[in-house]
């Protein structure tokens, strides 16, 4: 399954470059892509633990930028 989602409050490229090897490395994840100019973060992951890895998703980014917060597109 594949789903967009805005990221509100990322505040550094770097720090998304980050989050996205950070997600990356969540086991279910295909791809992942972190666009800092738009503010955006493409997930590719299995489809029956979805909701599952954009939860852990959002941990990995509050560890990176603690006011990051990954929102429904």
């Amino acid at each position: 399954m594949k789903k967009k989602f805005k990221l509100d409050e990322l505040d550094c490229a770097v720090c998304g470059a980050k989050m996205e090897d950070a997600i990356r490395k969540i086991p279910g994840v295909n791809d992942v892509q972190v666009n800092f100019l738009l503010q955006k973060l493409t997930l590719d992951a299995d489809g029956a633990r979805f909701d599952e890895i954009v939860r852990l998703a959002q941990a990995a980014c509050a560890k990176i930028e603690p006011d990051c917060k990954i929102v429904t597109a």
